[in-house]
């Protein structure tokens, strides 16, 4: 139910004083019976800053969330990037919160944080423990009105070094990086807000000077181009009278009017290209769609999903089925201004783009004659609702979808809306938007190759960049003025806190049937689901009794996932599509996992799909041809990738020769080659057994209800499954430098540690994880302020203990420039030689103490946190009261224990060093240092001599 209110909210005074009558109220929109809405009270300051409050009190959790109404299509030509670059000099303190603080306050809260930016806006958020409320509101208004006389010309420096490092992270370093660049500059014409991406041109970020940035931000920040959103356990009155406090006195900025859509427009197909450090060319059709919002939206989506999402899709059947692709996809993408329908495929290696272009183009015509289905239209349906739903399982959830239906519907309450544009579509809808936006329509058809690979191009380019019609955006920016609030009380002065508020652990039921297996249940009611997760031990690990058919744990996974002996996989995705439920089968390093996600009215039915998946699996030659070949070809797409490369050498140097856990989890090319089909029908009937599994399972159902479900898991038959005694892993006489050479990486991956202890919940392996936050477990620790905020070295670093049930590695990593490739190991070893010889300030205990300690408010939200939470406690048999035991630990434990762990679990003289990176541009500085440097191949063997030391 949704009441307008145009006149000033009416609050009792000793709840709003007569300066902040202002404040209007809005609209109250509550919930009637079961339908699905967001309940919210909407506000008005009179700054124009638009307040939303949304009161949630399920858990003691308070999520705070700033959306500001720009993003990088705000930016004009020259000047890219900057909508991104803010939201990193937001993090670098104000007037009233000094350098680095910001993540430190709401770490020590007990709370996290981040921020986004996209094509049309702008978003930070904080979740928090409830009493932290007020410190969240006081450090998002302090940097919507006190931010700019903070932002010096040393913190701009060393953020334009980190936003590149970000760039070469996850643009210019990774593969198929630069894909979407690519496509935004060829799809609109020069000049257009989408034609360059949120993260920018390195030459923009180079050019610009602080000054610009100063004045982007004073265009565009002001709280009349925000939304404030609050949700969680609150009273509105209260959220009302701090955001009248510490945000009402701030001045509005420059008016700011909507932008109006501008949807791309072609008159012939346009192909382009560029070459790329990739094993697979890839095939990226785009052709123009309408805007977010717009009445063809989700229409438009229910193409793409017939098209090109799941098993039942023309392109899956096409390409992935018929082994012509390792990948097809096909998604109706929306911003503000305009869409993109894609299509993206990634044959074989060695496949022309020209013979995929025409079998994309001979898919799409297979669509007209197929048409769309009742069954189409039932699968859209049901998974769009199922995805609402489970939005709403946490309160940053919710206050997210609050916060972008108001930014750009201008209505919080735009979920009825959504639900009912998703209902009304029709099979003619469908039809009708496949003719006008798809059919015969021009696209940017972009090819990317291997280097050296152009003969593999769909066609040779055709289109050039040009700026004839560009006309430069009119001036927004002189004349500008930095105006402060003007406060009658002490801004500088951080808020209290109030008592930390009570956690209570999740109640949960135990039992075990009868054939071992264990069952672990919780109830919540907050959202109607259930979320199932069957863990069977082994995975990997029982490779070691065949260790020359590794990757067989990974394919038998694979294969389940594949037809049944009553569906076809298509068949059961359809099934499932049409619950709007999912049952995904993965194998990891000592595990199998089975997970389900169902809508609790679903639940019968998802449970009976799940009993034929795991019971009847029908292991088709077909099938295992296939899955063979993409996991033999993902194996060879591995040695392409730095991180990758990294993460499997640094495995193989720490376990050694003969131990499994030195072989990736996939195989390699040689022991997936041995696999046979007979090989994943024993392993699976061998070692898939209740007696070595565990059912989690938390959700709108009582365990009453749950057990009588839980029929079919009863008469699973067990197996003597006995797990494999592990090779000895080797010892590291000394620290030494391991090189991969990665020719022309504009990164190096940078893998630091050694063979450390299993998990252990209240033991040494807990409080090392305690030893380790200040070190590199958390943003303002040690390692990462030095090489990502002081240095400008990388976009992040952090160190971790990864203990399992059979041991874990210490591991300190980044991903850092090419050129602070060896400056950044000497920070690394001098940040860990540091702290083993020295140990923890009393300032870092204190943080440390604090942030974990009031951390747990943010443990038990969601169902997948509390069935992870109830996974641990069933697989290491912990009792009811570790919780209580670890808080005791974490509030007792010293100064003096902390560096004695330190000292012990620190070998700074004993851990490998893998570095993966440009030889040529690396290996001279690296030799300078103290360590031996030797030189191995991308699967970890030693090639050449070492430069000793």
């Amino acid at each position: 139910m949704i009441q307008k209110i145009g006149l000033s909210i009416v609050l009792t005074a000793s709840v709003i004083s007569a300066a902040e009558a202002q404040t209007k109220l809005v609209e109250k929109v509550t919930r009637q019976g079961d339908e699905l809405v967001i309940p919210y009270s909407k506000y008005k300051l009179a700054n124009g800053l638009t307040l939303i409050v949304h009161e949630d009190h399920s858990d003691p959790v308070v999520h705070v969330d700033v959306t500001y109404h720009v993003g990088s299509a705000r930016e004009e030509v020259g000047k890219s990037g900057f909508a991104h670059f803010f939201e990193h000099m937001m993090f670098q303190g104000s007037d009233n919160v000094a350098d680095e603080e910001h993540f430190k306050i709401v770490s020590e809260s007990g709370g996290t944080l981040n921020g986004t930016t996209n094509r049309d806006r702008t978003n930070y958020f904080e979740t928090v423990p409830s009493n932290q409320l007020a410190t969240a509101m006081w450090l998002e208004a302090d940097r919507m009105g006190f931010l700019l006389d903070a932002v010096t010309q040393k913190k701009f420096e060393v953020q334009r070094e980190t936003v590149k490092n970000e760039r070469g992270q996850n643009y210019d370093n990774r593969p198929y990086g630069l894909v979407y660049e690519m496509t935004s500059k060829n799809l609109y014409p020069y000049g257009h807000p989408y034609s360059w991406t949120t993260i920018g041109y390195l030459e923009d970020l180079n050019r610009v000077d602080v000054n610009d940035l100063k004045n982007f931000f004073l265009r565009w920040y002001g709280p009349n181009n925000a939304t404030l959103t609050v949700g969680g356990d609150v009273k509105p009155e209260e959220v009302v009278k701090l955001a009248e406090q510490y945000f009402g006195s701030i001045p509005a900025g420059p008016a700011v009017e909507d932008m109006k859509p501008m949807v791309a427009k072609l008159d012939k197909d346009r192909y382009v290209s560029y070459e790329d450090n990739v094993r697979f060319p890839m095939l990226r059709m785009t052709f123009p769609t309408p805007e977010a919002g717009h009445k063809d939206e989700p229409a438009l989506d229910v193409l793409a999903e017939i098209l090109g999402q799941g098993k039942n899709s023309i392109f899956y059947k096409n390409f992935v089925k018929d082994q012509k692709a390792v990948q097809a996809s096909a998604s109706n993408s929306t911003s503000e201004l305009a869409g993109e329908f894609g299509i993206t495929v990634l044959p074989f290696p060695g496949t022309s783009l020209a013979q995929t272009e025409e079998l994309a183009r001979k898919s799409l015509a297979e669509f007209e004659k197929r048409g769309v289905t009742d069954e189409d239209i039932q699968r859209f349906k049901a998974q769009a609702e199922s995805s609402l739903i489970n939005r709403m399982a946490s309160v940053s959830g919710k206050v997210s979808q609050l916060a972008f239906y108001e930014t750009f519907r201008n209505d919080p309450n735009y979920i009825q809306e959504e639900l009912k544009r998703i209902q009304s579509v029709t099979k003619a809808d469908v039809q009708r938007v496949y003719d006008q936006y798809i059919k015969g329509k021009p696209a940017v058809i972009l090819s990317v190759v291997p280097k050296g690979k152009t003969d593999l191009l769909a066609k040779q380019d055709n289109y050039t960049i040009s700026k004839e019609g560009f006309t430069p955006a009119a001036d927004q920016y002189s004349g500008l003025k930095y105006t402060k609030a003007v406060d009658t009380f002490d801004r500088s002065k951080r808020p209290g806190k109030g008592p930390n508020p009570v956690v209570k652990v999740p109640d949960y039921s135990t039992s075990k049937l009868k054939n071992g297996l264990k069952v672990i249940s919780a109830k919540s009611e907050e959202i109607p689901t259930v979320t199932m997760q069957l863990s069977i031990k082994g995975g990997h690990r029982l490779e070691a009794n065949m260790p020359n058919k590794a990757g067989i744990a990974s394919l038998t996974a694979g294969m389940l996932n594949e037809d049944t002996e009553n569906y076809t996989s298509e068949q059961f995705s359809n099934e499932l599509d049409k619950l709007g439920s999912s049952i995904r089968i993965n194998s990891g390093s000592e595990e199998t996992y089975v997970t389900v996600q169902s809508l609790k009215k679903n639940l019968d039915k998802t449970l009976t799909l799940l009993e034929e998946r795991l019971f009847r699996p029908k292991f088709t030659q077909e099938d295992f041809d296939r899955l063979k070949k993409q996991q033999l070809e993902g194996i060879a797409n591995q040695a392409t990738q730095p991180t990758a490369i990294a993460n499997n050498v640094y495995d193989k140097l720490l376990y050694g020769e003969g131990n499994i856990m030195a072989i990736p989890t996939e195989g390699t090319e040689k022991t997936v080659q041995n696999i046979t089909l007979e090989d994943v029908k024993n392993f699976y009937n061998s070692n898939y057994s209740p007696s070595v599994s565990e059912l989690v399972v938390v959700g709108d159902i009582n365990e009453k209800e749950l057990m009588k479900k839980l029929d079919f898991l009863k008469n699973w038959k067990k197996k003597d499954v006995k797990m494999p005694v592990v090779a000895k892993t080797p010892t590291i006489e000394k620290t030494r430098i391991y090189l991969v050479d990665k020719p022309d990486a504009a990164q190096s991956e940078i893998r630091i540690g050694y063979l450390s202890m299993p998990y252990d919940a209240t033991g040494e392996y807990y409080k090392a994880g305690l030893m380790n936050y200040a070190l590199g477990g958390a943003f303002n620790s040690r390692i990462n302020l030095n090489l990502r905020e002081d240095k400008g070295y990388t976009y992040g670093a952090r160190s971790y203990f990864a203990g399992g049930k059979y041991g874990g590695p210490f591991t300190a990593s980044a991903g850092v420039r090419a050129d602070a490739t060896a400056e950044s190991v000497t920070e690394f070893m001098k940040e860990l030689t540091e702290y083993q010889k020295n140990g923890i300030t009393p300032e870092e205990l204190t943080f440390m103490k604090s942030s974990i300690g009031q951390s747990d408010a943010r443990k038990y939200e969601t169902p997948y946190q509390k069935a992870g939470f109830l996974g641990r406690i069933i697989e290491y048999d912990l009792k009811k009261d570790f919780v209580k035991k670890q808080t005791d630990i974490l509030n007792t434990i010293s100064e003096k224990e902390i560096d004695a762990l330190a000292a012990k679990t620190l070998p700074v003289d004993k851990m490998l060093i893998v570095v993966v990176g440009d030889k040529k541009t690396v290996m001279p500085k690296l030799e300078a240092l103290q360590y031996e440097v030797i030189e191995l191949d991308t699967e970890g063997n030693q090639i050449g001599t070492s430069s000793a030391k």
